[in-house]
């Protein structure tokens, strides 16, 4: 009887990999399928909406693209947007968890629950509300605005991802930094963001990537084309009676995603590094 029980076990065992493989190649062509069509539409001259070879190969579809209006001045409105808004959440956001992770208060984990709940809140929920505010406070269709609003929505995710990477920096470190004369904002400056590289890192990718892609607040706060980020100008590829410039559109995206790739690559190594603490709190 063992055998035979020791044989239908690995047949189940076998039977579920299989189907987690399974499941994993859907997901996986789930994921390639668009970007795979992306590629080979913008090399594509007569591109559509089917993922096939390109009818030859041609740079027209980039070509058409490389104007002021429709890439450079939208990508410079979205890096300043995007940018401007991700340095000052994460500098923020550092400010805010350093005393939630370093003093404990009774009001902490309100505070915290309350952030956890702002996170759900739906963006397309606030709008209305946002859009009165900055037509009265005159903010609307001007970038600083967008930036203060885009830091506000991302703010209290990066608080509460901050604030975990920042809980595995040895308070001990800080500790002989006060002992010596630092004030508690050097040594955050000088001690615990530099030791959590990878967590400041991992704040910066996600919220650089959130309000890149982001298409709806910048089209409810910003009326002027010339300020349009690229997530909102892309719309201009669709045109009337669902006519498409498909291949232009795929140029677009490539171009498009191009400073998202970038920012991966220029911190890959931070993002898979630890704490470097290393014999720091020996002795």
């Amino acid at each position: 009887m063992a055998p035979a029980f020791s044989s239908r076990s690995r047949n189940r065992r076998r039977t579920r990999r299989l189907a987690a493989d399974m499941g994993l190649l859907v997901c996986a062509a789930a994921f390639v399928l668009p970007l795979a069509w992306v590629v080979l539409s913008a090399l594509d001259p007569r591109a559509d909406l089917r993922v096939k070879a390109p009818d030859g190969l041609t740079l027209d579809n980039f070509d058409a693209i490389w104007t002021s209006e429709i890439t450079f001045t939208p990508l410079l409105n979205s890096l300043i947007l995007c940018g401007g808004a991700t340095g000052l959440t994460v500098v923020c956001a550092a400010l805010a968890a350093y005393p939630l992770s370093r003093f404990r208060s009774r009001l902490n984990r309100p505070f915290l629950l309350t952030i956890l709940f702002a996170t759900s809140l739906p963006i397309t929920a606030i709008m209305v509300p946002v859009y009165a505010l900055f037509v009265r406070v005159d903010l609307i269709d001007t970038l600083q605005g967008t930036i203060l609003f885009f830091t506000a929505s991302q703010l209290p995710f990066a608080i509460w991802l901050m604030k975990n990477f920042m809980d595995g920096v040895p308070k001990e470190l800080e500790e002989a930094a006060w002992t010596d004369g630092a004030s508690p904002m050097q040594s955050l400056v000088r001690i615990v963001l530099p030791l959590m590289g990878p967590g400041v890192s991992v704040v910066t990718v996600f919220c650089f990537v959130m309000m890149w892609g982001n298409f709806f607040v910048p089209f409810m706060l910003l009326l002027t084309p010339d300020q349009m980020p690229a997530s909102v100008s892309i719309n201009e590829f669709f045109g009337n009676r669902g006519m498409v410039a498909y291949g232009q559109l795929a140029a677009f995206s490539v171009v498009y995603s191009t400073p998202v790739i970038l920012l991966y690559v220029l911190i890959a190594r931070r993002l898979g590094g630890g704490f470097a603490l290393g014999g720091a709190v020996k002795g």
